[in-house]
């Protein structure tokens, strides 16, 4: 394709041939901008002085950016975005924004611009969490947030959490990021150790999310495998697994959407453990389908 367009601006010794990429007006360049997501607007900049004029207006980074893009220049310090481009305010926001102390971030998608948020185990309510009995916290280069919570043995396993954030219209997926095993580097190599893994293959937990609107969702996992595979291993063992609740619809971002989530087992009868907390995601539906396809990088 570098090669198509260079031919339509100069000829085959290098000299002009006529009308060519170089002579369209950067105002059509920016409309047509507006078509393309920022990945190839930024390539496409390379070209010329038009488009790259083009790839810095205001008026296509405007539209790459959620209606509420506002809110969640929010959580940053003003001197951080004073005097930027719209171009510069989506690159900024396309890095993760903390808040909430730290615990959750949100940021845009780097492809759609759309909102995606993540809540991480500090961030929510864990049952026991301060009694070394049962949990410890273990820092990991494995989680955005940098540490994970993780369960030794426990009778009533119960993690809730809440959410409030005028998030822009739009169908989300919410899902907790979970894993089976506790995890370490010896050598250089990650190991995996289950001598507290036991207990999550007699009875499923349940996941749940309800939103201030009333929508609800809820389903079950057993997150050990009831038989296991002597000779492959454990395919939930030693790995992280993204286990979906449910999906929630957003119309606007006024009034404020509340979404409150939890996993437990609280079925007394059994003791469990051996499992680490990293997070809980909540992300553009149809964005995360393709992202898991591969569509999407």
């Amino acid at each position: 394709m570098g090669a198509s367009l260079s031919n339509l601006t100069e000829g085959s010794n290098g000299t002009a041939m006529g009308p060519g990429l170089g002579d369209i007006p950067e105002s059509c360049v920016a409309c047509v901008f507006t078509y393309l997501t920022p990945p190839e607007i930024c390539n496409l900049a390379r070209l010329n002085r038009a488009f790259r004029g083009a790839a810095s207006s205001d008026s296509v980074w405007e539209m790459k950016l959620p209606s509420n893009y506002q809110d969640l220049l929010d959580l940053v310090p003003p001197e951080r975005y004073q005097n930027l481009s719209k171009k510069d305010i989506f690159a900024l926001l396309s890095r993760p924004v903390p808040f909430d102390d730290g615990n959750k971030e949100v940021w845009l998608d780097r492809v759609t611009g759309r909102v995606c948020m993540a809540i991480s185990a500090k961030g929510m309510a864990i049952t026991g969490i301060d009694d070394r009995r049962y949990w410890n916290w273990v820092s990991t280069e494995e989680s955005r947030f940098h540490t994970v919570a993780y369960l030794q043995q426990i009778w009533w396993f119960e993690v809730d959490g809440v959410v409030k954030f005028p998030l822009p219209a739009d169908i989300y997926t919410l899902s907790f990021r979970l894993h089976l095993g506790r995890f370490s580097k010896r050598l250089g190599r990650r190991v995996s150790s289950f001598e507290h893994t036991h207990g999550w293959d007699i009875k499923p937990v349940t996941f749940e999310l309800s939103t201030s609107d009333g929508q609800l969702a809820s389903c079950e996992h057993y997150l050990d495998d009831t038989e296991q595979d002597y000779d492959n291993g454990n395919h939930k063992r030693g790995c992280w697994i993204d286990y979906k609740v449910g999906e929630f619809m957003v119309n606007d971002s006024e009034p404020v959407t509340e979404v409150r989530f939890s996993v437990k087992q609280i079925d007394c009868t059994h003791s469990k453990g051996g499992l680490c907390v990293d997070s809980v995601f909540i992300i553009p539906t149809d964005l995360k389908e393709r992202k898991r396809k591969g569509m999407l990088k």
